[in-house]
């Protein structure tokens, strides 16, 4: 009987156990809802009141679902995700990117918006000289000139080939004689050839006449090559799209989705504790471009940075953002059911009109 009895007892003491670590029933009680600035999403005014974007959809979701709630600020996202966790906290509501790591530790609900990473760039223009060291550097500027290089260096041993036997100037020694050749491949390209030397046989005077035409045609676009990726380097900068961030100096908020996105393209980068302290850098030319989430990043460059800082029309990785939930949350179905039935809305049209200016 004793045996049956402590039997009972352990039983009853797991059944508890389990029952503690279940997310607490929402019905009937006040939930605690984690958020973060991170305007236009989440904006906190003087006194002490929220707004932005996924503020009203929380407030539109619990007014539906009949919630009694209140706001608790987080200073950074990681501590928001871990609260959350933890469970903290019932739901986190701000520019929240669903991720395969955030995913592990949390529930996400439907994702209400889709957006991307931005590029924030210096307004002003690169100097002169940045552009012409920059241009010198790239890739196409060293192919171009390793083609005119090995165009001179084949011409050069042809004429050799076709001379060596039936013209002084290119007999003797190997060595010698395909230098001479060389010499005059490279005189003939860039039209400054003496006449001193010159081919004599039938085969190395037409290879000449083509060598010379070639040439004209290749150094003609080359330098308008040049020219054009200098002008374009001068008046949009050294930042147009992604693929050139692997070339300069890169900012980035630590903790951020950016940063999973820079590391997973080997991209080396600046990290700074929020996006104002990035932007300031690249005022101080610290840092050549900043890279967040486009449509937070948008607003702070068009809020406190529009002077110095100007945002690029790409956009990249896209990402979703949706509102954190414990794991096993017994809000997910319902919460679900209204943020889709909310999204389809006119009312989420006109709140998207009125932050971001989107119809």
């Amino acid at each position: 009987m004793r045996l049956v009895f402590l039997l009972l007892l352990n039983l009853f003491a797991s059944v508890a156990a389990v029952r503690a670590q279940e997310p607490a029933p929402v019905s009937g009680r006040q939930l605690v809802i984690g958020t973060k600035e991170a305007a236009p999403f989440a904006m906190k005014a003087a006194d002490g009141s929220w707004s932005g974007i996924s503020i009203d959809l929380w407030k539109r979701i619990a007014e539906q679902l009949k919630l009694d709630y209140r706001l608790v600020e987080e200073p950074t996202v990681q501590a928001l995700i871990d609260g959350t966790g933890a469970g903290k906290y019932d739901a986190s509501v701000a520019a929240l990117t669903i991720t395969g790591p955030r995913a592990r530790l949390l529930d996400f609900s439907q994702p209400f918006y889709v957006t991307g990473l931005g590029i924030a760039v210096p307004s002003t223009s690169p100097s002169f000289w940045t552009s012409i060291i920059n241009t010198l550097a790239s890739f196409g500027f060293l192919q171009a000139v390793g083609a005119l290089l090995g165009l001179t260096l084949l011409v050069g041993v042809l004429i050799w080939l076709f001379e060596r036997r039936h013209n002084e100037d290119f007999s003797g020694p190997a060595a010698k004689g395909i230098g001479t050749s060389i010499w005059w491949s490279t005189e003939a390209m860039t039209q400054a050839s003496t006449g001193y030397i010159a081919p004599k046989t039938l085969p190395g005077r037409a290879l000449a006449v083509l060598w010379m035409v070639v040439s004209i045609i290749a150094l003609a676009v080359f330098t308008a090559g040049v020219t054009s990726a200098l002008t374009t380097r001068q008046l949009q900068g050294l930042v147009n799209n992604a693929s050139d961030l692997g070339k300069v100096r890169v900012g980035a908020v630590q903790g951020s989705a950016t940063i999973d996105y820079l590391v997973g393209q080997r991209i080396r980068y600046h990290s700074f504790a929020s996006p104002q302290d990035g932007l300031k850098a690249m005022a101080d030319k610290r840092i050549d471009a900043f890279v967040y989430d486009k449509p937070l990043l948008a607003w702070i460059v068009l809020q406190n940075f529009s002077s110095s800082a100007e945002m690029l029309e790409v956009v990249f990785d896209p990402q979703n953002y949706g509102i954190a939930l414990p794991l096993g949350s017994p809000l997910r179905r319902e919460l679900d059911i209204a943020l889709l039935e909310i999204i389809r809305s006119d009312w989420w049209k006109q709140t998207l009109f009125r932050y971001l200016g989107e119809k």
